[in-house]
Parts: C-alpha cells; sequence; structure tokens
C-alpha cells in the first residue's frame, strides 16, 4: 500500500498521508485507523451527527504526547461541518467545533490521527439540551471491570423501577459509561443533580464499592461513579470511538447479559475488527440512545 494516496469518499476528494505508519505499540497503522472510521462511520455517525466534537490527537502514536483540540483545525476542507458555541472562558468569546456529519469527515479526522473523538452531550442545535444522562464508572485499582459491571447493575435496578431504560458500553480503556436516553426537553439543572443523588445513594448502601468524589485517597479498590460529566462543557468518549492504549481498543455498546457475566467475573472489552465483526451480528445496540424518548421523574432520585 503506498503510504500517501488521494481517495474519493461520498463525491468528497482527499488526501491521505503515512498510511504506513504505526500509530498503536501492537503496530496497528494509520492505514487501519482510517479503515476502521471508514467501515464503521455508518453506524458511528448516528450518535455523532450535530455534535460539537472535541478531537483527542496523537500524530506520534498512542504511546506518545496526544492534545486535545476542541476548535476545529483551520485548514479543515470547506465541507467539513463547524459548529460554533459561546465559550465560557473569558479568553475566548466562541469556539468552532468541527461535526461529523458525513462519512468522509470521518476519514479526515483519522488522517489527523485523532484517535478519539469526544462529543458533548448536546445537539449544536440545542447546546443546553442534553439527549442523554451519563454515568462514566470509573474503577480504582484493583478494582476493575467487574466492580464496574456490579455497580452497573446497581444504578439500573434503581433507575428501572422508575420506567427508563439504561444503556451501556464500555470506555475502550478500564470501566464502564452508562447513558440514559432523554431526547426530550431537558437540561443540565435537572441531569447533573439527579445524576449525582444516584451516586450519593450509591455510596451510601455500598460503601465498600461505590465513591462519589474524585478524591483519589478514597478511590481504591472502589468505582468511582463520575456524575459530573453531565456538565455542558464536558465530553464523554463517543460510543465507537478508538481509544489511545496499547491495542485499538474501542468503546463498545454492550449488552446487559454481557454486563452481568462481566459481574460474575468475564472479560468485557473489544478491539477494532471484533467491534465490526459485532455491528454485522449484532447491529447497532445502542440506537436506541439517539431516539428513546424519556424524562427524569425530577431533579433527585425519589427515595
Amino acid at each position: 500500500m503506498p503510504a500517501n494516496q488521494e481517495v474519493e469518499i461520498g463525491g468528497r476528494r482527499l488526501g491521505l498521508s503515512n498510511l504506513d505508519k504505526p500509530l498503536y505499540p501492537s503496530g496497528f497503522t494509520k492505514a487501519g485507523v482510517i479503515d476502521y472510521y471508514a467501515r464503521v462511520g455508518p453506524t458511528m455517525l448516528t450518535h455523532l451527527e450535530g455534535r460539537p466534537l472535541t478531537l483527542k490527537r496523537y500524530p506520534n502514536g498512542s504511546a506518545a504526547p496526544f492534545f486535545y483540540e476542541k476548535n476545529c483545525p483551520k485548514h479543515h476542507p470547506e465541507w467539513v461541518h463547524t459548529i460554533e458555541v459561546p465559550s465560557r472562558r473569558k479568553s475566548e468569546k466562541t469556539i468552532n467545533y468541527c461535526s461529523a456529519d458525513e462519512l468522509a469527515t470521518l476519514v479526515w479526522l483519522a488522517n489527523l490521527a485523532a484517535l478519539e473523538l469526544h462529543p458533548l452531550l448536546a445537539r449544536g442545535s440545542d447546546i443546553d439540551v442534553p439527549t442523554a444522562m451519563v454515568f462514566d464508572l470509573d474503577p480504582g485499582p484493583p478494582a476493575g471491570m467487574r466492580e464496574c459491571a456490579v455497580v452497573a447493575g446497581e444504578i439500573r435496578a434503581l433507575l428501572e423501577p422508575l420506567g427508563l431504560e439504561i444503556f451501556a458500553k464500555t470506555s475502550g480503556s478500564k470501566g464502564l459509561q452508562l447513558y440514559v436516553p432523554l431526547n426530550t426537553p431537558s437540561d443540565y439543572e435537572e441531569t447533573k443533580p439527579f445524576a449525582h443523588s444516584v451516586a450519593v445513594h450509591l455510596e451510601k448502601v455500598k460503601p465498600d464499592l461505590v465513591v462519589e468524589k474524585m478524591d483519589k485517597d478514597r478511590r481504591q479498590g472502589k468505582v468511582l461513579i463520575d456524575w459530573s460529566q453531565n456538565h455542558p462543557t464536558k465530553t464523554t468518549v463517543g460510543v465507537y470511538s478508538l481509544r489511545a492504549m496499547d491495542r485499538p481498543t474501542v468503546s463498545t455498546p454492550v449488552s446487559w447479559a454481557e454486563v452481568e457475566a462481566a459481574a460474575g467475573g468475564e472479560a468485557l472489552g473489544f478491539e477494532s475488527g471484533e467491534v465490526l465483526e459485532r455491528i454485522e451480528r449484532l447491529g447497532d445496540l445502542f440506537a436506541p440512545v439517539a431516539t428513546l424518548q424519556q424524562r427524569l421523574p425530577g431533579p433527585a432520585l425519589p427515595l
């Protein structure tokens, strides 16, 4: 394969460079990254379209220094959509995010070595309205995926009696992330305190397993329920995004049967090729997150 190529995707022409460059210690190359995003794109775009994206770029690979990029690169092709969002910093007035609305944009981003794509919880059309509430479950060693899966089950047991469906994905790293689709008028003044109340309650009833504050000295062997992700400026790694690990792991939707098996000690983690095979076999397990309409019963967990 030539190191540089020009391709046409959906009528867009773009140049691809350094295709033979390894971007993971495992030897997974830039060509592999681009191929993965090109193949997962038709499924992934459902969850990215119209959302401001923070790019996490690794120009020299996942083991080398990286940088976050909120403002879309100035050299972006004219067909790459951008979303202007008022900044909450005094030092800048607006942020002009990239938006991945078509397959060519995903391939262009992959060519920038944007291994990880982190969308906001809201769409650019209504930036103060989150379309989901999220719980980011982060284990403190020696806790790991098994403990995260147990906590995920506890959260599900709290929310299902309220008529709320909840969907799980691996973070692609150590933990799990749970999404409660809303897709109805809502705001962060509702989702953030509600998520916090869930975390506080579970820390109270499961003090040996759960913490709700980020203090590192309290997290050893426990799972942090990070409720603070429910904030207008926070991003969580996008579903189907690669992660910058030793191997090309992916933030992957999983079934509750798989979460329950992980709570019993089974491994739960997937690489790019496995994710593409899962989509062929299972479809998009995260599809309801984009469409299911639900409402929270209030700003706090009713107990």
